[in-house]
Protein backbone atom coordinates (compact mmCIF):
# COMPACT_ATOMS: atom_id res chain seq x y z
CA UNK A 1 0.00 0.00 0.00
CA UNK A 2 1.21 3.61 -0.94
CA UNK A 3 2.53 5.34 2.32
CA UNK A 4 0.62 8.60 1.55
CA UNK A 5 -2.66 6.87 0.28
CA UNK A 6 -5.34 9.50 1.98
CA UNK A 7 -3.13 12.04 2.48
CA UNK A 8 -4.04 15.15 0.52
CA UNK A 9 -2.02 18.27 0.07
CA UNK A 10 -1.75 21.76 -0.79
CA UNK A 11 1.01 22.67 -2.93
CA UNK A 12 1.24 26.60 -2.74
CA UNK A 13 4.95 26.87 -5.04
CA UNK A 14 4.97 28.93 -8.00
CA UNK A 15 2.85 26.89 -10.42
CA UNK A 16 6.37 26.48 -12.42
CA UNK A 17 7.91 24.72 -9.04
CA UNK A 18 5.26 22.61 -8.22
CA UNK A 19 4.87 19.83 -10.69
CA UNK A 20 8.08 18.01 -9.31
CA UNK A 21 7.11 18.41 -5.74
CA UNK A 22 3.38 17.00 -6.76
CA UNK A 23 4.96 14.01 -8.68
CA UNK A 24 6.84 12.56 -5.46
CA UNK A 25 4.34 12.90 -3.76
CA UNK A 26 1.68 11.41 -5.81
CA UNK A 27 4.25 8.67 -6.22
CA UNK A 28 3.67 7.66 -2.80
CA UNK A 29 -0.32 7.48 -2.68
CA UNK A 30 -1.02 11.28 -2.00
CA UNK A 31 -3.66 13.48 -3.49
CA UNK A 32 -2.39 17.16 -4.11
CA UNK A 33 -4.25 20.25 -5.43
CA UNK A 34 -2.15 23.09 -6.12
CA UNK A 35 -2.76 26.50 -5.31
CA UNK A 36 0.52 28.93 -5.72
CA UNK A 37 0.65 31.69 -3.08
CA UNK A 38 3.43 33.83 -5.14
CA UNK A 39 4.08 34.35 -8.59
CA UNK A 40 7.74 34.98 -10.19
CA UNK A 41 8.11 37.15 -12.96
CA UNK A 42 11.78 38.43 -14.33
CA UNK A 43 12.22 42.31 -14.40
CA UNK A 44 15.58 42.64 -15.73
CA UNK A 45 16.12 43.61 -19.56
CA UNK A 46 19.48 41.65 -19.99
CA UNK A 47 21.37 44.07 -22.45
CA UNK A 48 20.49 47.07 -20.05
CA UNK A 49 21.48 45.38 -16.83
CA UNK A 50 24.59 43.90 -18.67
CA UNK A 51 25.69 47.40 -19.46
CA UNK A 52 25.40 48.60 -16.23
CA UNK A 53 27.20 45.23 -14.68
CA UNK A 54 30.15 45.85 -17.06
CA UNK A 55 32.76 42.92 -17.76
CA UNK A 56 32.09 40.19 -14.83
CA UNK A 57 35.89 39.11 -14.85
CA UNK A 58 35.85 41.99 -12.82
CA UNK A 59 34.21 39.97 -9.82
CA UNK A 60 35.92 37.93 -7.66
CA UNK A 61 32.55 35.85 -6.61
CA UNK A 62 29.07 35.96 -8.16
CA UNK A 63 26.51 34.33 -6.16
CA UNK A 64 23.27 33.35 -7.55
CA UNK A 65 20.38 32.89 -4.37
CA UNK A 66 18.25 31.34 -5.84
CA UNK A 67 16.93 28.93 -8.68
CA UNK A 68 14.80 31.46 -9.89
CA UNK A 69 17.68 33.78 -9.96
CA UNK A 70 19.48 31.06 -12.00
CA UNK A 71 16.39 30.79 -14.22
CA UNK A 72 16.16 34.69 -14.35
CA UNK A 73 19.78 35.86 -14.66
CA UNK A 74 22.60 32.91 -16.08
CA UNK A 75 21.86 34.81 -19.35
CA UNK A 76 24.04 37.89 -17.69
CA UNK A 77 27.05 34.79 -17.77
CA UNK A 78 26.86 34.60 -21.97
CA UNK A 79 27.98 31.02 -21.11
CA UNK A 80 31.68 32.32 -19.68
CA UNK A 81 33.09 28.76 -17.77
CA UNK A 82 35.96 30.82 -15.82
CA UNK A 83 33.72 32.97 -13.37
CA UNK A 84 33.70 31.69 -9.96
CA UNK A 85 30.15 31.05 -9.13
CA UNK A 86 28.49 30.59 -5.20
CA UNK A 87 25.29 29.02 -5.05
CA UNK A 88 22.72 29.68 -1.43
CA UNK A 89 22.25 26.11 -1.65
CA UNK A 90 21.66 22.19 -3.70
CA UNK A 91 18.55 23.63 -5.58
CA UNK A 92 20.79 25.99 -6.85
CA UNK A 93 23.44 24.62 -7.62
CA UNK A 94 21.57 22.40 -9.66
CA UNK A 95 20.41 24.67 -11.81
CA UNK A 96 24.09 26.28 -12.33
CA UNK A 97 24.94 22.65 -13.41
CA UNK A 98 21.60 21.92 -15.39
CA UNK A 99 22.57 25.61 -17.04
CA UNK A 100 25.99 24.20 -18.31
CA UNK A 101 28.13 25.94 -15.06
CA UNK A 102 30.60 24.89 -12.28
CA UNK A 103 29.69 26.15 -8.69
CA UNK A 104 33.01 26.89 -6.94
CA UNK A 105 31.05 27.59 -3.41
CA UNK A 106 27.73 25.78 -2.13
CA UNK A 107 27.07 24.76 1.74
CA UNK A 108 27.90 21.32 2.47
CA UNK A 109 24.38 21.24 4.80
CA UNK A 110 21.63 23.81 4.97
CA UNK A 111 20.38 26.31 1.58
CA UNK A 112 19.91 29.63 3.44
CA UNK A 113 22.07 32.83 3.60
CA UNK A 114 23.03 31.28 7.01
CA UNK A 115 24.39 28.11 5.64
CA UNK A 116 26.40 30.12 2.74
CA UNK A 117 27.92 32.46 5.11
CA UNK A 118 29.12 29.72 6.92
CA UNK A 119 31.70 28.61 4.67
CA UNK A 120 35.18 29.84 5.61
CA UNK A 121 36.18 30.68 2.29
CA UNK A 122 33.74 33.66 2.81
CA UNK A 123 35.25 34.33 6.21
CA UNK A 124 37.76 37.02 4.85
CA UNK A 125 36.30 38.93 1.85
CA UNK A 126 39.11 41.84 2.23
CA UNK A 127 39.58 44.08 -1.15
CA UNK A 128 37.30 41.34 -3.26
CA UNK A 129 34.38 42.32 -5.57
CA UNK A 130 31.17 40.43 -5.11
CA UNK A 131 28.05 40.82 -7.63
CA UNK A 132 24.70 38.65 -6.11
CA UNK A 133 22.19 37.59 -8.78
CA UNK A 134 19.06 37.89 -6.87
CA UNK A 135 15.13 38.85 -6.48
CA UNK A 136 13.84 42.42 -5.84
CA UNK A 137 13.11 43.17 -2.34
CA UNK A 138 14.54 39.76 -0.81
CA UNK A 139 16.05 39.55 2.58
CA UNK A 140 19.35 41.74 2.67
CA UNK A 141 21.09 39.67 5.38
CA UNK A 142 23.82 38.34 2.17
CA UNK A 143 24.96 41.26 0.85
CA UNK A 144 25.26 43.37 4.39
CA UNK A 145 27.06 40.84 5.75
CA UNK A 146 29.33 39.97 2.86
CA UNK A 147 30.21 44.18 2.82
CA UNK A 148 30.60 43.85 6.75
CA UNK A 149 33.27 41.41 5.95
CA UNK A 150 35.68 43.58 3.51
CA UNK A 151 33.62 43.01 0.42
CA UNK A 152 32.48 45.14 -2.10
CA UNK A 153 28.83 43.83 -3.41
CA UNK A 154 26.64 44.87 -6.49
CA UNK A 155 23.33 43.24 -6.65
CA UNK A 156 21.69 42.33 -9.99
CA UNK A 157 17.69 42.26 -9.58
CA UNK A 158 16.89 39.62 -12.20
CA UNK A 159 13.07 38.87 -10.87
CA UNK A 160 10.39 40.05 -8.57
CA UNK A 161 7.95 37.81 -6.45
CA UNK A 162 4.15 38.84 -6.31
CA UNK A 163 1.44 37.41 -4.36
CA UNK A 164 -0.72 35.32 -6.51
CA UNK A 165 -4.46 36.13 -7.65
CA UNK A 166 -5.81 32.61 -7.76
CA UNK A 167 -9.21 32.77 -9.09
CA UNK A 168 -12.31 32.57 -7.08
CA UNK A 169 -13.19 29.40 -8.26
CA UNK A 170 -9.94 27.74 -6.97
CA UNK A 171 -10.34 29.28 -3.76
CA UNK A 172 -13.77 27.49 -3.57
CA UNK A 173 -11.56 24.46 -4.80
CA UNK A 174 -8.80 24.60 -2.09
CA UNK A 175 -11.90 25.20 0.72
CA UNK A 176 -14.27 22.47 -0.04
CA UNK A 177 -10.41 20.08 -0.31
CA UNK A 178 -10.30 21.51 3.03
CA UNK A 179 -13.31 21.04 4.76
CA UNK A 180 -13.93 17.73 3.50
CA UNK A 181 -11.12 16.30 4.61
CA UNK A 182 -9.95 15.53 1.27
CA UNK A 183 -6.73 17.77 2.33
CA UNK A 184 -4.91 17.89 5.27
CA UNK A 185 -1.56 19.06 4.98
CA UNK A 186 -0.70 22.83 3.51
CA UNK A 187 3.17 23.55 2.54
CA UNK A 188 5.04 26.82 2.84
CA UNK A 189 8.69 26.56 1.64
CA UNK A 190 9.39 30.05 2.59
CA UNK A 191 7.90 32.27 4.82
CA UNK A 192 6.81 34.54 2.34
CA UNK A 193 5.05 31.77 0.54
CA UNK A 194 3.19 30.77 3.78
CA UNK A 195 2.39 34.34 4.79
CA UNK A 196 1.22 35.07 1.20
CA UNK A 197 -1.05 31.92 0.75
CA UNK A 198 -2.83 33.05 3.95
CA UNK A 199 -3.29 37.11 2.77
CA UNK A 200 -4.98 36.04 -0.18
CA UNK A 201 -7.50 34.08 1.30
CA UNK A 202 -10.67 34.95 2.29
CA UNK A 203 -11.55 34.66 6.02
CA UNK A 204 -13.15 31.21 5.68
CA UNK A 205 -10.26 29.34 3.93
CA UNK A 206 -8.61 31.21 6.19
CA UNK A 207 -9.56 29.61 8.98
CA UNK A 208 -9.57 26.33 7.17
CA UNK A 209 -6.07 26.87 6.63
CA UNK A 210 -4.92 27.81 9.81
CA UNK A 211 -6.82 24.71 11.21
CA UNK A 212 -4.28 22.53 8.95
CA UNK A 213 -1.68 20.50 9.67
CA UNK A 214 1.63 22.38 7.78
CA UNK A 215 4.53 21.26 6.10
CA UNK A 216 7.31 23.68 6.51
CA UNK A 217 10.95 24.15 5.23
CA UNK A 218 12.56 25.77 8.26
CA UNK A 219 12.26 26.62 12.17
CA UNK A 220 12.34 30.31 10.72
CA UNK A 221 8.94 29.68 8.70
CA UNK A 222 7.44 28.18 11.88
CA UNK A 223 8.50 31.10 13.81
CA UNK A 224 6.82 33.98 11.68
CA UNK A 225 3.90 31.18 10.81
CA UNK A 226 3.05 31.15 14.49
CA UNK A 227 1.86 34.63 14.90
CA UNK A 228 -0.42 33.90 12.56
CA UNK A 229 -2.07 31.53 14.73
CA UNK A 230 -1.56 27.93 13.17
CA UNK A 231 -3.38 25.75 15.38
CA UNK A 232 -1.31 22.48 15.36
CA UNK A 233 2.72 22.37 15.43
CA UNK A 234 4.07 21.87 12.00
CA UNK A 235 5.93 19.07 10.02
CA UNK A 236 9.40 20.56 10.05
CA UNK A 237 11.51 19.41 7.14
CA UNK A 238 15.14 19.17 6.54
CA UNK A 239 14.93 21.67 3.66
CA UNK A 240 13.14 23.30 0.85
CA UNK A 241 14.60 20.42 -1.12
CA UNK A 242 11.29 18.02 -2.88
CA UNK A 243 12.95 14.88 -1.35
CA UNK A 244 13.33 16.84 2.33
CA UNK A 245 9.72 17.74 2.21
CA UNK A 246 8.98 14.44 1.13
CA UNK A 247 10.90 12.62 3.94
CA UNK A 248 9.06 14.91 6.49
CA UNK A 249 5.82 14.02 5.35
CA UNK A 250 6.75 10.13 5.15
CA UNK A 251 8.10 10.08 8.75
CA UNK A 252 4.92 12.26 9.96
CA UNK A 253 2.82 9.39 8.44
CA UNK A 254 4.39 6.86 9.69
CA UNK A 255 4.65 8.34 13.61
CA UNK A 256 0.59 9.10 12.94
CA UNK A 257 0.12 5.34 11.90
CA UNK A 258 1.35 4.04 14.61
CA UNK A 259 -0.51 6.41 17.19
Amino acid sequence: MAALRGVGVLVTRPEHQATPLCRLLEAEGAVTLRLPAIEVKGIAERRTLSDRLGSLERFDLIVFVSANAVRFGAALLAQRRDLSLAAIGPATARALNQAGYRVAIVPSTGYDTESLLADPRLAHLTGKRVLLVKGKAGRDTLQAELARRGASVEAADVYERLPAVPKPADLRRAAEALRSGEIQVVTATSLEVGENILRIAPAPLRQLLLEAQWLIASARIGAGLAHWGLRRAAILAASAEDHDLLAALLQWRAGASDA
